[in-house]
């Protein structure tokens, strides 16, 4: 699990070199931080949002035509690829930045080395069929990503402050201790009820699914033993709680009757900070996966030794090792339809890029619609898309700072919530803090910590609509909106932090969003309310277009997106190519 995205990148905080360097197949353009990296304001904008394309002096990687073509290197679309790879397609996947990640790359400024987004994980140890679908892919491509493990994080709420754990347990100690023992029943009775569907909601892999009538074979009837177990061990009222699996979370709660204020909250923000809606809105399987993530016996965090850069690092060494490419700096500018069938890709510098069995997208539903020749897209698929409701975006403050002063017991990760009447949804009301290098110094020179606040796709696009970035207007609004991180900040870092002797003050604002990732207003993803939508699959209208990422199910987060691009590169092999791999990887 991953909760938070932004795309920052280098270039939003250095300067622009016109000098190029190999690294593998890979186009890359160099860029070095200049003295201005430290300010609180980003920097040059990456050379593909400009009028005239870097690529125009880069050569493309091989041939201008693969089997499937990837636009956007985010963990779905390296899933996606780097799976296709390995079933021996040749495949490319182009990212308009020149570092591929998308929202999940790592960036360095002086020194410190900052994580654009996700910074909360779990399970990348785990194996087998219950595994992460994440852990799943690295698997199959015989990769692995070292981590450090760790099972707490601060939490500062209106009832005080204290040391979260996770686990069958410990956190029953917490309740008791800083809320209440009606808290402590409460929590162990939505415990004994949701854990037994564990097994349930996690009784098809991930990598079992693909989005046509061969699931049958690699899927239902491969798992329906483990299924039907599953089913016998719960017993008749536990098999009735699995039929609300894809029901809101809420009513699994509700069901059982929970009325104490702080639990309720706490599980509304264990939704918001998963799903990026509360548990009325939230899929219950996805709520199942997780507390049986974090609330089983022996269960840890995991934090990606060097950043979760590492994680797409080790993506991308799959994808090559089994002949896929990879192209920086290389912006697709349309996706190109004949005779009703995606055909490939056009690029900002005028090159077609021919996809001779399907194009894949990893950009959000509306950023694909946009991408797509307006003649070529029926009104119905329109009208869907353009009718989704959006999270909203977020507020960023990445800090560098020497350590001295600071606690040397600090931990990892801080939850900051102001107000519980507000709602976990309300913007400015909560806020997320990361200080990795706790667990891996190399992020930030000797004596140093690197440090990733943010408000969690609470921060309305409306308020930031239509300003121009070099106002005076926005530079007021970015410094009052961006005080709640820094307060926030202050109460979890205490006394010995100063603003002042930062050596690196980043803010990011929706705009920066917008601009720097090319997401539409800024979003978080699509707001999916389970009960009353669900989110879309991964083929589209149009003949060999296909989608994955968090428009396309299973939905937001990390497991999420990694388990759609594996759908969407099953999708494209045979049943038998898929079921090797199944076997291959031991599920």
């Amino acid at each position: 699990m991953a909760s938070g995205i932004l795309p920052h990148s280098p270039q939003f905080y250095s300067q622009s070199f016109n000098f190029k360097f190999p690294r593998k197949n890979r186009t890359v353009l160099a860029r070095i931080s200049n003295e201005q990296s430290s300010s609180s304001s980003y920097g040059s904008p990456p050379p593909s949002s400009s009028s005239s394309s870097s690529n125009k002096n880069n050569s493309f990687p091989g041939k201008l035509e693969a089997d499937v073509v990837v636009i956007g290197s985010g963990i779905g679309g390296l899933c996606c690829g780097s799976l296709l790879a390995r079933y021996k397609q040749d495949v490319i996947v182009l990212e308009s930045h020149d570092v591929p990640g998308g929202a999940a790359h790592s960036f360095d400024i002086k020194g410190y080395k900052f994580d654009s987004g996700p910074s909360l994980f779990s399970g990348f140890q785990s194996r087998g069929p219950q595994a992460n679908p994440l852990a799943q892919v690295l698997d199959a491509l015989g990769e692995s990503v070292p981590c450090a493990a760790y099972d707490s994080w601060m939490v500062y709420v209106p009832e005080g402050e204290f040391l979260s754990r996770i686990g069958p347990t410990e956190f029953l100690k917490d309740l008791e201790k800083h809320v209440s023992l009606d808290a402590v029943k409460e929590w162990r009775k939505l415990l004994d009820a949701v854990l037994p569907l564990s097994g349930a909601a996690m009784a098809l892999p991930p990598l079992s699914i693909r989005g046509d009538l061969g699931v049958l074979s690699t899927a239902a009837a491969r798992y329906a033993p483990s299924l039907l177990k599953s089913f016998i061990e719960m017993g008749p009222q536990g098999a009735l709680g699995a039929t609300k699996l894809l029901r809101p979370f809420s009513e699994i709660v509700d069901s059982l009757e929970l009325k104490n204020p702080f639990v309720r909250n706490w599980i509304d923000l264990l939704c918001f900070l998963l799903a990026g809606v509360k548990s009325d809105s939230a899929l219950s399987a996805e709520m199942v996966y997780m507390f049986a993530e974090w609330y089983k016996p022996g269960c840890t965090l995991e934090y990606p030794l060097h950043g979760s850069g590492a994680v797409i690092d080790a993506l991308v060494r799959g994808l090559e090792k089994f002949g896929g490419r990879i192209s920086l700096g290389s912006h697709v500018e349309q996706i190109v339809v004949e005779n009703g069938r995606a055909v490939g890709v056009k690029l900002r510098s005028g090159q077609f890029i021919r996809a001779k069995k399907a194009v894949v997208s990893n950009a959000s539903m509306w950023d694909t619609l946009n991408l797509l020749p307006k003649e070529a897209i029926p009104k119905s698929y329109q009208e869907r898309i353009e009718k989704t409701a959006q999270c909203e975006s977020f507020m960023h403050l990445h800090l560098g700072f020497d350590a001295e002063g600071i606690p040397e017991d600090l931990g990892i990760h801080h939850i900051v919530v102001n107000e519980w009447d507000r709602g976990v949804d309300a913007d400015q009301n909560v806020v997320l803090i990361s200080v990795p290098s706790v667990l891996s110094k190399d992020l930030a020179p000797p004596g140093k910590h690197v440090l990733h606040a943010y408000t969690p796709g609470t921060e309305p696009f409306a308020l930031w609509e239509g300003l121009d970035r070099k106002s005076t207007e926005y530079k007021t609004l970015k410094a009052e909106r961006s005080e709640v991180l820094w307060k926030a900040v202050e109460r979890a870092l205490g006394p010995g932090f100063s603003r002042e002797k930062c050596e690196v003050k980043l803010i990011g604002t929706p705009l920066t969003h917008k601009r720097f990732l090319r997401r539409n207003r800024g979003t978080y993803g699509p707001a999916i309310q389970a009960g009353k939508d669900s989110f879309p699959g991964h083929s589209t209208p149009i003949p060999q277009l296909l989608c994955c990422g968090d428009s396309t199910f299973p939905g937001i987060g990390v497991p999420a997106v990694a388990a759609s691009g594996a759908i969407v590169a099953n999708s494209l092999v045979s049943v038998s190519q898929h079921s090797q791999l199944l076997d291959a990887i031991g599920i």
